[in-house]
């Protein structure tokens, strides 16, 4: 049922994305003498190159374009991301500095102690805005050519293959450690500063085993430098439509990925968050836009404020648990 009603509110958002300029229109001419005033930036907080970093300047080009000011990508990578949280958090509540996040944003209050914010008080949820899947892929010198062989493997040798990641509480590493969990293996964890170094070290045979996101792997796939075996998504790739599922490959439930979303700092005010929201729906779903993000290997998935905050909300709650299960401790 609650499927049925998801569904249902997602062909409202599309049904009505049509009218959604005439309704912002009207909305950004009235905020026009209060905002934007000034450029606008959006923090990053991981490695230029990476998925996130890509969809992000193709949001903030669009935006630019429709609010009359540069709407700049300031880049701000480190601490799995709480650097770029942090800044954030502590700037003015006037909607000129906004946070482009990534899915490590959801596991930051389980991995870190002291945290100088609070995800959910400190934050003005604006919309998500896409979503990806991981491709589980093998260096070629791994004896393993599905997801069968590679658990296999790693059953008969515990804690000697690894797999990479962008960082401590990625999204790519949480899937790591879901596929762990699910398969009953140990793959030894070993993060990279981004997901292009991840990658890299994947494809160079540093590391036996990764979750690159499909932007990442597509081109390391078409020269042979790694093999794919499975998407980590609820359903397969539109660009790798032969590439099986975990949950289809045996894991059962299996389901992963990341995603970005931008916040506001709180307190910013409601019209201005009306209004970005509306923008940032307008653009992601355009045609244009569908299509360029789907060649990349992402899915547009935008919605209200409120479906926000709830996703990041679950995000957090499975997050701990895989935290706990992979034995980090808060530092």
């Amino acid at each position: 049922m609650k499927q049925v009603y998801f569904m249902f509110k997602f062909r409202q958002i599309l049904l009505f994305s049509s009218v959604g300029l005439l309704a912002v229109a009207p909305l950004a001419a009235a905020l026009a003498q209060s905002y934007p005033v000034k450029p606008v930036r959006i923090i990053v907080g991981f490695s230029a190159g990476g998925g996130g970093d890509v969809s992000g300047r193709i949001l903030a080009q669009k935006m630019s374009a429709s609010l009359g000011q540069p709407v700049i990508v300031d880049i701000r990578a480190g601490a799995g991301g709480a650097i770029a949280s942090e800044l954030v958090a502590k700037s003015p509540a006037d909607g000129h500095t906004l946070l482009y996040a990534a899915g490590a944003f959801a596991a930051l209050p389980a991995l870190r102690a002291n945290l100088p914010f609070d995800t959910e008080r400190d934050f003005a949820p604006i919309s998500l805005a896409v979503i990806t899947a991981f491709v589980m892929s093998v260096h070629p010198s791994v004896p393993a050519r599905d997801v069968k062989s590679l658990i296999a493997l790693a059953r008969s040798r515990p804690g000697a293959l690894t797999i990479s990641s962008p960082g401590v509480g990625s999204s790519a590493h949480l899937a790591g450690e879901l596929f762990n969990m699910m398969a009953q293996v140990k793959l030894l964890h070993v993060p990279f500063k981004g997901s292009p170094e991840a990658a890299t070290a994947l494809a160079a045979g540093e590391i036996d085993v990764g979750m690159p996101s499909v932007s990442a792997v597509t081109p390391l796939l078409a020269i042979g430098k790694l093999r794919a075996i499975a998407v980590t998504g609820a359903k397969r790739s539109a660009l790798f439509p032969d590439l099986p599922t975990l949950d289809e490959s045996g894991l059962r439930g299996y389901q992963r990925g990341g995603w970005n979303g931008m916040f506001a700092p709180a307190g910013v005010p409601k019209e201005t968050i009306a209004l970005l929201n509306g923008l940032i729906g307008k653009i992601v779903n355009s045609a244009e836009m569908t299509e360029t993000l789907k060649k990349l290997g992402f899915e547009p998935r935008t919605g209200t404020p409120e479906q926000f905050a709830a996703f990041v909300k679950n995000e957090m709650t499975q997050n701990a648990k895989l935290v706990k299960f992979a034995g980090l401790t808060p530092n």
